[in-house]
């Protein structure tokens, strides 16, 4: 191990609360119970490795920020154990039908260790130093969308971002997974693609008082064509999304 490595090893381990511990990540995702339709994901999402590289300890305070299904939220609770806890964001607008209902009644089932929060997209809420470690997956760019069909009005990501600098603790780790989108016009990017410009997500978190602590290749898909819509038959699943991990700073 060279001294920048241990270095790095060590800044890590010191961010960490007292009683984490390295969780067994695979044993999480592999563990029976979970419901097929996520199963069938892992390969894409790599989620032992990405939680692994975010740095998920057991013990801690995690939130799913926009969870939808609760696919992270799962494997996080999992991976916490039954000293740490894991808070499922889920907005007002989305997952509102009988089936999507159902999905998130048995997930809370299946995960005692899960709390589920429900909050109007536009006005997320979260207690100040709440949170240890938190993950946004493929939903941060929604942030810069509209939608009447789906009730959601004009989002500003900047109030966003600081109701989640203030939601972490110092030191606390930010996970955010996106689908990587061209440069320009991002609510209009967003709209037609689903996407979003890389650049526009570190200079968000940036102006937020977030550190870019790595990032990292393991979701990359260099053969994606980033003019594409996400939801693109062609593309659907595979597309070359970029990792993050930022901290807030101590």
């Amino acid at each position: 191990m060279t001294r920048s490595t241990w270095m790095a090893a060590l800044a890590l381990a010191l961010a960490m609360p007292v009683s984490a511990a390295v969780p067994d990540l695979p044993a999480a995702v592999s563990a029976p119970g979970r419901p097929a339709e996520a199963v069938t994901l892992d390969e894409g999402r790599k989620p032992a490795e990405v939680l692994s590289f975010l740095g998920l300890q057991t013990g801690m305070a995690a939130a799913d920020l926009i969870t939808g299904s609760g696919y992270w939220a799962e494997i996080m609770a999992r991976a916490v154990g039954p000293k740490g806890h894991v808070t499922a964001f889920e907005p007002d607008q989305f997952y509102t039908t009988p089936k999507e209902q159902e999905t998130i009644a048995a997930l809370l089932a299946r995960e005692p260790g899960i709390r589920l929060v429900r909050y109007p997209f536009e006005a997320f809420a979260a207690a100040p130093r709440s949170f240890d470690f938190a993950i946004i997956s493929l939903n941060y760019h929604d942030l810069y969308w509209t939608s009447e069909q789906y009730k959601i009005p004009r989002t500003d990501p900047a109030a966003f971002l600081k109701t989640l600098y203030a939601a972490m603790k110092p030191g606390g780790i930010v996970g955010v997974i996106d689908h990587a989108g061209p440069a320009g016009d991002t609510r209009a990017i967003v709209d037609r693609l689903h996407r979003i410009d890389p650049a526009t997500v570190q200079a968000d978190f940036r102006a937020a008082g977030f550190v870019l602590e790595a990032q990292s290749p393991l979701l990359a898909n260099p053969a994606d064509d980033h003019s594409k819509l996400v939801f693109d038959p062609a593309i659907r699943g595979k597309t070359d999304r970029f990792l993050y991990r930022f901290r807030k700073p101590r």
